[in-house]
């Protein structure tokens, strides 16, 4: 399983990151990706600690050092966006127009077309316009296993595969409950509309296709061992 999508208490997740990457492991993770939320008020807070990670070679996993744009006016992402990768942010999702939260409107937009974004997160009703950007600058839309983002998937899924984006699935982990398999996420896939290898291919080779646009040569975990 490969998941870039979830959360610490270094901002709303239940566990430090020592644990939810120990329990990634035992998962069957040989992937994750640690993304807090981040706003202007404390990137540099959560990349400078978040960083001090050195799990990889005791936990046999790849761990990615990421954030999750979270709330942040559409015309101030892309400033956001550069401070994160100056801060050396492996990974960067931005907090898509989910129905759940009161996201502003213009951030899909916005985020798509930014190259330096590398996932949209649970993009809610996004456009076949943006997905096509997305699909242009390629810009990952996420699947989403979390509670209530989760209930766009279909249409997200629909969308995507008319305009040709790329998709994820990840877990939007914040506590250890929410971690999922690979077969829970195929499963995921498949419920949101994919045939099974569109599902394997969000599951699998668009993840790790991912991972090696970030310099990952190779994944190993303990149930995988992925060459990029």
């Amino acid at each position: 399983m490969i998941d870039l999508h979830s959360h610490t208490t270094f901002s709303d997740g239940e566990l430090i990151p020592a644990e939810l990457v120990r329990r990634a492991v035992v998962q069957g993770y040989a992937a994750i990706g640690l993304t807090d939320h981040v706003d202007f008020s404390n990137v540099e807070y959560v990349l400078t600690n978040l960083k001090k990670m050195n799990l990889e070679g005791e936990m046999n996993i790849r761990v990615v050092i990421g954030v999750e744009i979270t709330h942040i006016p559409p015309a101030k992402i892309e400033k956001l966006v550069t401070k994160a990768k100056q801060l050396g942010a492996e990974l960067i999702v931005i907090h898509g127009e989910t129905m759940m939260e009161p996201v502003a409107p213009g951030t899909n937009s916005a985020a798509v077309r930014l190259g330096d974004v590398d996932i949209l997160s649970h993009p809610g009703f996004i456009s076949i316009e943006d997905a096509e950007i997305a699909r242009d600058n390629e810009v990952y839309l996420e699947i989403t296993s979390r509670q209530g983002h989760c209930m766009t998937n279909g249409y997200v899924a629909k969308i995507a595969n008319e305009a040709g984006a790329m998709l994820v699935v990840n877990s939007d982990a914040h506590s250890p409950t929410d971690l999922i398999t690979k077969k829970k996420a195929v499963d995921i896939a498949m419920a949101a509309g994919l045939d099974k290898n569109d599902a394997d291919k969000a599951t699998g080779a668009n993840p790790l296709k991912l991972l090696k646009s970030l310099g990952a040569k190779t994944v190993k975990g303990t149930a995988f061992d992925y060459k990029c």
